[in-house]
Formats: C-alpha cells, sequence, structure tokens
C-alpha cells in the first residue's frame, strides 16, 4: 500500500501512542484511533488498527501477566462476543460515510466518560457495580470495539467502580482487550477490512508499538500524568470533532 512519508510518521506515532497506552498511559488510547479514522476511511482504519492493538495487548501481558482477576474477564467476555457479532453486521450494513459517522458517535460517548468517572466524593460511581451491569458493559465493550476500537474509556470505567488494585486493573484490563482483540480478527478479515496489505503495512509500525510499550511501562510515572493525559484527552476531542465534520461533509456529498 503506497502512503507518503507524512502518512507514515502519523502512522508510526499511532502505533507508539498503542503501546504507551497498553503499557502505562491508559488515557490515551482513544487519540490512536482519531489518527487512524482521519487518515484512512472509516473501515479501513478499523481494520489498520486491530493488528497494532493486539501486539500492544502481547507487550502489555507480558508486563502485567500475573494480575489480572479472571473471574471478571470471564463474566464480561461472553456478552462482549455479542457485542462484537453485533458490530459485525454493523459494519457489513453501512458504508464508510455512515460508518465514520457511528464511530465519531462512539468516540464521543467515550469521552464524555472521561468526565463521569468518579462521584461527587471522589470515588468510582458505585451504579456501574448493580447486579446485572456487567452484560451490559460487556455488551457495549464489544460492539464500540468492533466498529471503533475504541472501548478502553468504558471498561475503564468499569473496573474503576470495581476497586481493583492498580495491577489488577492493568492485569484484568489487558487480558480482557487482548482475548476481545483476537476474536474480533476473523470477523475483520472475512469484511475484507484486514487484508494481506493492511498485514505487511503492520508489520512496518510494530517496533514503534514496542517501542510505545517500553515508554509507556518505564517512563510514564518519571513525568506528570495528569498533564500528559489532559492533553492527550483535550487533543483527542479536537480531532473526533474534526473527523464528525469530514464525516457529515461525507454523508451530504453522497446522499444530498
Amino acid at each position: 500500500m503506497a502512503y507518503d512519508l507524512w502518512q507514515w510518521l502519523f502512522f508510526g506515532l499511532a502505533a507508539m501512542i498503542i503501546g504507551m497506552s497498553k503499557c502505562g498511559i491508559p488515557g490515551l488510547g482513544i487519540l490512536n484511533v482519531v489518527i487512524f479514522q482521519n487518515m484512512l476511511l472509516a473501515k479501513d482504519a478499523t481494520g489498520f488498527g486491530l493488528p497494532l492493538l493486539v501486539v500492544g495487548d502481547v507487550c502489555a501481558m507480558i508486563a502485567f501477566r500475573r494480575h489480572a482477576e479472571w473471574a471478571r474477564v470471564a463474566k464480561l467476555l461472553p456478552w462482549a462476543a455479542f457485542g462484537v457479532i453485533g458490530g459485525f453486521f454493523t459494519l457489513g450494513a453501512i458504508d464508510n460515510a455512515q460508518a465514520r459517522l457511528l464511530i465519531g458517535a462512539s468516540l464521543l460517548v467515550m469521552i464524555a466518560l472521561h468526565f463521569v468517572k468518579r462521584d461527587p466524593g471522589g470515588g468510582p460511581r458505585a451504579g456501574l457495580t448493580a447486579p446485572g451491569f456487567g452484560p451490559v458493559i460487556g455488551a457495549m465493550a464489544g460492539f464500540v470495539s468492533m466498529i471503533a476500537n475504541a472501548a478502553g474509556p468504558l471498561m475503564m470505567l468499569y473496573l474503576l467502580a470495581m476497586r481493583l488494585p492498580k495491577m489488577a486493573f492493568l492485569g484484568t484490563s489487558v487480558y480482557f482487550f487482548m482475548l476481545l482483540n483476537l476474536f474480533k480478527v476473523p470477523f475483520l478479515v472475512y469484511l475484507n477490512i484486514i487484508t494481506f496489505e493492511t498485514a505487511g503495512a503492520n508489520l512496518k509500525l510494530v517496533p514503534f508499538v514496542v517501542s510505545g510499550a517500553f515508554i509507556g511501562y518505564f517512563f510514564a510515572r518519571k513525568v506528570n500524568q495528569i498533564w500528559f493525559e489532559r492533553t492527550a484527552f483535550w487533543l483527542t476531542i479536537v480531532a473526533v470533532s474534526y473527523m464528525i465534520w469530514n464525516a457529515i461533509k461525507e454523508v451530504i456529498a453522497a446522499y444530498g
């Protein structure tokens, strides 16, 4: 696949962000999604990013492999699988302009979750721990992950509400997303969104994911992480807004 140098630079940045978000700076998670969405067609961006996310998951598994709470992973995964299947049929039924609008709306919801992560008293919102809410979270995470690779904020919100220790939080999230992302691969291959050509491009970006993982793991605690994540958060809002504006223009051009 022929890309210009400036495009490869952005791809490399997005790949590095994947590694950083998986291995120590989870607040960066949406930014890589938006970079790919603004560089590629909507469906292509989802398929292009997924193999790199799996590489990031492997890096994170090596770092946090001993800290997962498997009971929580097992509780969510079956429902997430239903969400993935729903996302599969949705992606197969819509065009790229519609997909970009749907992905943009999903990203806005995920961004909004950053504002509601904690209750006024400073703790995670207790409502998320209500009986029966886990399946809802699992299905929503599977659907959003399938169409946009952007379920990270939703899972952060849920696992924070579970009051997991920091390492258990990271380990549980790692294994959930690794199994979920692997489950998504054959569906995107079937839709011809992941191809041999995109896989070849992904191979060139693996070193950026790995280097980002090292940065996230070893250096995240040496910088002001709150400032860093807030900067990334507002950059994401700007990029999502730009993406949605382009999506609206695409829909008007296609159906106007």
